[in-house]
């Protein structure tokens, strides 16, 4: 079965947030003045079990869904992960992947690699210790991030992606570093445009370096060219090495209408369903689940949002956007 939207845009993919709750306090996503010592985070007995949550995805699959990545928070911090990993991957025919800060991750490679996990897109804004401890904001060191991408190739979670959030005045210094590094080391590198998520965050138009600016600033040394998207609705713009040595991707979630095509739908912790990355509100399947739907009904609850679906919030924003209390982006895990 195959659900579209009102821009008749499918629903393909899946982000499930399994926790709200992270090791890191990175300052664009959770700034330590909001998510500090005081900060009450979702109880248990309000997330999602992991028998909820694989029957919700067993749902969405049913409608369409061919690719469910796994988010937080950082996911890696909930309680025996890889068993839920285990019980996705009893799913047919889906691509099973998960985003990471990185920091857990050589721990646990084999065990997510064993459960069903079939690749990894890890967080990184700098491979500069002082800048990237000045981001994550809790003292982590790039090497050990380094050493969880290594050990995920090493089983076999490839190909590794890097998630790179591009801050004017913080990192931008970096963009040629990590581009030659992670060309030598044969990762692809996707640089994110630092985005107007949440509310929490302090953004503002002028912390933006232009995903033109970053290609700009790669070719004059690697000269790149524009390579055509894997599938409809990704969001990252391609581009390869002319001399084949790889590729690098760019999100430009701000300067251009980089959602247009989006396929996606985002389940939080607390198993609200969201239509959008720049949300306000979700819609409660917790609720539902536990108030004894049959799959039946929870498909057709799907079915009437989705139906319903008209977000193109990077289409119509613009640089007057008045900031609105959306949900963080550590909530729904981007």
């Amino acid at each position: 079965m195959t659900l579209s939207d009102t821009l008749n845009r499918p629903l393909r993919d899946l982000r499930i947030s399994v926790t709200d709750r992270c090791n890191f306090r990175c300052v664009y996503c959770m700034p330590k003045e909001v998510f500090g010592s005081n900060y009450k985070f979702l109880l248990h007995e309000q997330i999602l079990t992991y028998e909820e949550i694989t029957r919700l995805a067993r749902i969405f699959v049913s409608l369409g869904v061919k690719k469910i990545r796994l988010t937080g928070g950082e996911p890696l911090v909930r309680k025996d992960f890889p068993d839920l990993l285990a019980m996705l991957a009893q799913i047919p025919d889906i691509d099973l992947t998960m985003t990471t800060n990185g920091s857990l991750l050589s721990r646990f490679a084999q065990q997510l690699k064993d459960a069903g996990l079939k690749r990894v897109t890890v967080s990184l804004d700098s491979l500069d210790n002082e800048i990237f401890k000045s981001m994550n904001d809790v003292d982590f060191p790039v090497e050990k991030v380094i050493e969880g991408m290594d050990a995920a190739a090493a089983v076999g979670l490839a190909p590794v992606k890097v998630n790179m959030v591009v801050k004017r005045g913080v990192n931008e210094s970096s963009i040629l570093p990590m581009a030659r590094f992670f060309r030598e080391k044969g990762f692809i590198l996707r640089f994110i445009e630092y985005m107007d998520v949440g509310h929490t965050n302090g953004w503002r138009m002028d912390d933006i370096v232009s995903a033109k600016e970053i290609i700009k600033i790669i070719h004059a040394e690697m000269p790149l060219e524009p390579a055509d998207p894997n599938y409809r609705g990704e969001v990252a713009e391609r581009w390869r090495y002319k001399d084949g040595s790889g590729e690098i991707g760019v999100i430009a979630s701000v300067t251009q209408a980089f959602c247009r095509d989006c396929s996606r739908a985002r389940l939080s912790a607390e198993g609200k369903l969201y239509t959008c990355l720049f949300a306000i509100k979700g819609h409660d399947f917790r609720d539902l689940l536990r108030s004894g739907a049959t799959d039946e009904e929870v498909a057709q609850a799907v079915e009437k949002i989705w139906g319903k679906r008209a977000d193109r919030y990077s289409e119509i924003r613009s640089e007057n956007t008045i900031p609105l209390p959306k949900v963080e982006m550590s909530h729904i895990g981007g």
